[in-house]
């Protein structure tokens, strides 16, 4: 009987030696917020990547709620914040979204940083529209003539939308008990166009993102929150509300993190859209109208706040990240055919984790994706930052497109082809909420794949398609 229960407990720890390496193994991200050099606890908001000191590599900028925004520069296996003149960091004002774009066509992308110092209605301080001139920081907001359209309404996201398709970027603000503005630079002078552009709608503004979502130039989806989801399609620059007749206006909901994601490997951008404790959606557009085809894991409300459709293990499929604040994080993988499959989270959970923004980049140049979170509001909270772990041996493509001005081009649509996938990415316009990923097309090869063409879908419909000989790299795609 002895011996019958020695072999019996020696077969359970032979079992338990196999099992526990595939649990560790089984977690789907490794915590490496070591890395930034220096993270105390603040109240952080929208995270936005972009080249802020146009050297050509990327920086995680995040806003500060009265804290300063920073600048975090990978740098010797750190990230390093690199903002050091005031009007930048701009601890005094409360900062919560942010966008970059090229808004006055020479090439460098300037930074909108959206202030709130109210809940609604009229704030006190202004937004910032910060452009690199020499080494020094402007705000050209506080230029003269450009302060007769200062945006002092409370907002919440921010994105960049080149409405006509000649490099030209305006700034969608999407504000919260005031008019939504639409900014441009005219005759050397920011003007508030979004009158003249049917843009001008008073709202609870939350999320902003624009893209190819209807049509072969930059429309608009922005989530609201006490009212109605607006659908802007663009007519040759003007916009029309169409929410209501793609089914996407969610009137009952409250709007928050969206992203333009191809569910269904189709060749073609739909939408991911949070709802604040309400029921999220999975659009899709099928017969002229969008239907939602999350499962009802997918779907189950939260308390969400940023929504990423990213490739972060690399294996060909995107994840979708879910942020919650003070709720469990989620994680999903879209297989075929738009199923959701729900991946168990133990590192990224952050069960006390007040999260309010997320972006992501390949910051450090490896081909795996990282993704940074901020956290505050109600609690002050350090930054934290994760990354997939995988298998070194998997391959991929980025695809950064460059438009005629030199400048990332937001808006514009990426297609991979092989032999097994149409698959579209966005070069992200920004702030799906308060947020803004690298402006980089980042696809993870599956296995046996092969046959490689690549599509870019400039903001004005034109299209190039490029061969790929090889992969394991970044490919700057120039329009021409």
């Amino acid at each position: 009987m002895k011996n019958k229960l020695s072999n019996f407990f020696k077969k359970i720890i032979f079992l338990s030696v196999l099992i526990i390496p595939n649990i560790v193994n089984a977690d789907f991200f490794k915590d490496i917020t070591a890395k930034i050099a220096d993270n105390p606890k603040r109240l952080s908001y929208g995270i936005s990547v972009a080249d802020i000191d146009q050297n050509g590599k990327y920086e995680f900028i995040v806003t500060g709620f009265g804290y300063p925004n920073l600048a975090l520069s990978y740098e010797n296996g750190k990230l390093i914040n690199i903002a050091n003149q005031n009007i930048f960091s701009d601890e005094s004002r409360k900062t919560i979204g942010v966008a970059a774009c090229d808004v006055d066509r020479d090439g460098y992308e300037e930074i909108y940083f959206l202030n709130t110092d109210t809940y609604s209605g009229t704030k006190k301080y202004s937004d910032r529209l910060i452009d690199l001139v020499g080494s020094k920081f402007l705000d050209m907001f506080e230029i003269k003539k450009n302060k007769e359209d200062l945006n002092l309404t409370a907002g919440r996201s921010v994105a960049c939308v080149d409405r006509k398709g000649d490099g030209k970027y305006g700034i969608y603000v999407s504000n919260y008990g005031g008019p939504t503005r639409f900014y441009e630079i005219e005759n050397k002078k920011i003007k508030d166009k979004s009158v003249n552009l049917n843009l001008d709608k008073v709202t609870g503004g939350r999320a902003v993102v624009s893209g190819h979502i209807l049509t072969d130039r930059s429309d608009i989806f922005a989530a609201n929150e006490r009212g109605a989801n607006f659908l802007l399609k663009n007519n040759n620059g003007v916009f029309e509300d169409l929410a209501f007749n793609y089914r996407v206006d969610d009137v009952i909901q409250n709007g928050r993190g969206t992203a333009l994601s191809d569910i269904l490997y189709r060749g073609r951008l739909d939408i991911l859209s949070g709802n604040w404790q309400g029921y999220h959606r999975a659009y899709v557009l099928k017969d002229n109208q969008f239907k939602d085809i999350g499962n009802s894991k997918f779907d189950k409300p939260s308390r969400i706040r940023t929504i990423i459709s990213a490739d972060f293990d690399n294996d060909g499929y995107d994840e979708v990240f879910m942020n919650n604040i003070a709720e469990p994080n989620k994680l999903f993988k879209i297989i075929e055919n738009g199923e959701f499959e729900e991946i168990t989270l133990k590192t990224g959970l952050e069960t006390d984790g007040y999260g309010t923004g997320a972006a992501v980049a390949d910051i450090d140049n490896d081909g795996i994706l990282e993704l940074l979170v901020s956290r505050g509001e109600s609690k002050e909270q350090t930054l934290t930052l994760y990354k997939a772990k995988i298998d070194r041996q998997t391959k991929y493509l980025r695809i950064k497109p460059i438009n005629k001005f030199g400048a990332p081009a937001r808006g514009a649509t990426v297609t991979l082809l092989s032999n097994q996938r149409k698959h579209s990415k966005t070069i992200d316009s920004g702030s799906g909420y308060l947020c803004q990923m690298e402006p980089v097309a980042h696809y993870g090869i599956r296995k046996n794949e092969k046959d490689f063409k690549v599509e870019v879908k400039w903001t004005n419909g034109s299209k190039d398609l490029i061969k790929i000989d090889s992969l394991n790299q970044t490919i700057i795609v120039k329009q021409k």
